[in-house]
Parts: C-alpha cells; structure tokens; sequence
C-alpha cells in the first residue's frame, strides 16, 4: 500500500507542477489550432494584413472586445499599435464561451502580455451584446 500512496502522490506533484508552468494550456491548443495560421504562433500578425495579438494595444485597451471578434469575426477597419488593418477576420462559432476564454487569457498572458485575466462570466455578458 505505501508504494501505492508514493506514486499517487508523486503524480499528484507531476500535475500540480506542470499546470503550474503552462496555465493556458487548453487556451494555447486552440489558439494553434484556429489562430496561428493567420496571427502566426509568436503572436506577431502579418505585417499590414493581420493584426499582431503580441503587445496588441487594442487589447490591452479593449479587454473584452475580443470575445466577440472570436466568436463573430471582424469586418471593417481596426487599428493596433498605430497600425490601420482593413482585413476581414471570419469568426470562429463553434468554440464555446469556456474555450473564447482560454484563448483570451492564453492571449493575454503570452509573448509577454500582461493584459490580465479575464472572467467567464465577463466573456458570457460579453458575448450577448455582439452584434
């Protein structure tokens, strides 16, 4: 029994550790999955075409703005860092509020943002005024 109970709580440990160092890990997959290919996976954009995520001021200064442009794409003009881009974003329905949330907060704490964390029910309220 107590080789049992040394190996339950080393796994213990294991978890704990690694949830530590990578607190967005769901928030990161999706991010790679429907957002790299065009934000590119450092954050950094396309220069001109696609916004940067990484030291993104319209971020920082629109926290929640966000959850609807995940969820319901963007048309029309946006500017980033002193940047004008005009290039439409499709949105990305089939995540659920709990997922917009974690690739918000992965977004928010990446490449060294520091936009602070932000709350499902926020993202929820959020996302019932999108137009």
């Amino acid at each position: 029994m107590k080789v049992s109970i040394a190996w339950i709580f080393t796994a213990l440990l294991i978890l704990i550790y690694s949830c530590q160092n990578q607190p967005y890990q769901q928030g990161e997959i999706l991010y790679n999955n429907f957002c790299a290919s065009c934000h590119m996976e450092d954050g950094s954009g396309l220069k001109g075409n696609i916004p940067p995520l990484a030291g993104a001021d319209y971020l920082k200064i629109n926290p929640l703005s966000a959850a609807c442009i995940i969820n319901k794409g963007l048309e029309g003009e946006i500017v980033v860092n002193d940047t004008l881009y005009n290039q439409p974003m499709a949105g990305i329905p089939q995540l659920s509020e709990f997922e917009i949330t974690n690739v918000m907060n992965y977004i928010n704490h990446a490449w060294g943002n520091d936009f602070g964390l932000i709350k499902l029910q926020d993202v929820r309220k959020e996302l019932q005024n999108c137009d």
